[in-house]
């Protein structure tokens, strides 16, 4: 029989390099039992956009910080005005990481890295995958003999250098 997964919670050590707002996002989430896939069916989003959210590296529009206001049940002058501010990305956690499932997508990245970058230069050219034009989800997928197989689609818009 497996077992229930769980709400995902704010890792307290990275606390101190998260907007102040995103505790208290991460403690209505919790106090309300809503996963990121039910904040996302009811704001529209993608779990991973609205996990992002969370973490101080999305903005959200204005209708997107008063849904998700209202769904938590916090107060909206706050945190609509802090949600839909600049983020600074990239200050949730260490380089490299310590986290052992983030390590493990960095090591994918170290391991393949130039790998993705051949291909990719192959079938389009000299350029970059936008991180900015770009939506990513994750799927679960379990074989014929029950195993469970994490699924990471990512899609961005090709970059082609300019030449000068």
């Amino acid at each position: 029989m497996s077992e229930q997964p769980r709400l995902a919670t704010v890792d307290d050590s990275i606390l101190d390099r998260l907007p102040a707002h995103s505790q208290a996002l991460f403690q209505a989430k919790d106090a309300k039992d809503l996963t990121f896939e039910a904040i996302a069916k009811e704001l529209g989003r993608s779990e991973v956009a609205v996990a992002a959210l969370f973490y101080g590296q999305a903005q959200a529009t204005p209708d997107d910080a008063a849904k998700l206001a209202s769904l938590l049940g916090i107060s909206d002058d706050v945190v609509v005005k802090k949600l839909c501010g600049y983020p600074d990305r990239g200050r949730a956690g260490p380089m490299p990481p310590v986290e052992p499932l983030i390590y493990r997508l960095y090591e994918i990245v170290q391991n393949y890295g130039y790998a993705y970058k051949a291909v990719m230069n192959e079938k389009f050219g000299d350029g970059i995958m936008s991180a900015i034009a770009f939506s990513t989800k994750v799927d679960k997928e379990v074989d014929e003999q029950g195993v469970a197989w994490v699924n990471i689609s990512m899609r961005g818009k090709w970059l082609p250098f300019t030449r000068f």
